[in-house]
């Protein structure tokens, strides 16, 4: 069984999907990240950087438990664990990692950025707002060129590249973006959209979640308490 430390933001999705996709069994824990639950001294035994999600599998690689925390590490496992969503080939294998990679270096990092300047920052700060608006713009236009001339971003198959990506563009809005620049990637994230384990999965939490604007989940999660020594 799979107990899986999480709360509904584009990195807890990826696995929900994930898991979904793969139909295991799973349980779910929620970790509310605007009440500072992820600072509990029980999550960070499993997630020491204090970010979710993470997971526990009760049958581990060698029939012992294992806990794992980043969600690219977190799907290159759950991919090995099943022999899904992975290409066997290493050529293949290789180009989904590099699309991986590019979520986990760049999809997540700069949207991350654009959505805390153009909505969660406490002063609007037109250089910041600019600066990741445009790098957002920058990356839909290279995912778009890439799914020009193949249905999924890493190939001819769906992928944990798919999944890492997909969660990330279901705010696009607050993203700056108008899916009218990009319409090989709108093709591509509507194919995902309709998928019945996605849909399954961007439901997982979803009543729980909760605006994070109030002064408590300010200082949860872009406050004093996000750098205090633990």
């Amino acid at each position: 069984m799979i107990d899986l430390y999480t709360w509904p933001t584009p990195n807890g999705h990826k696995i929900h999907i994930m898991l979904e996709e793969c139909k295991l069994p799973y349980r779910v824990h929620a970790v509310n990240i605007g009440t500072g639950d992820q600072f509990q001294s029980e999550f960070l035994k499993i997630s020491p950087n204090n970010k979710i999600p993470a997971l526990v599998d009760s049958d581990g690689p060698d029939g012992n438990p294992i806990s794992i925390f980043e969600s690219g590490a977190m799907l290159i496992y759950l991919a090995a664990k099943e022999g899904k969503f992975m290409p066997k080939s290493d050529r293949a294998k290789y180009e989904v990692l590099q699309w991986l990679m590019f979520q986990m270096s760049g999809v997540g990092p700069m949207l991350g950025q654009a959505h805390h300047f153009r909505i969660y920052a406490p002063e609007k700060i037109e250089y910041g707002i600019n600066r990741y608006t445009n790098e957002a713009k920058r990356l839909y236009g290279v995912m778009d060129k890439q799914l020009q001339s193949q249905p999924w971003i890493a190939g001819k198959t769906y992928s944990i590249a798919d999944m890492a990506i997909f969660p990330w563009l279901r705010s696009w809005q607050n993203q700056g973006i108008d899916w009218a620049d990009y319409p090989h990637l709108k093709t591509w994230f509507d194919r995902i959209s309709e998928r019945k384990a996605v849909q399954k999965a961007v439901q997982v939490l979803a009543d729980a979640r909760k605006p994070l604007l109030d002064d408590k989940a300010r200082q949860a999660l872009f406050g004093a308490s996000q750098y205090k020594k633990r």
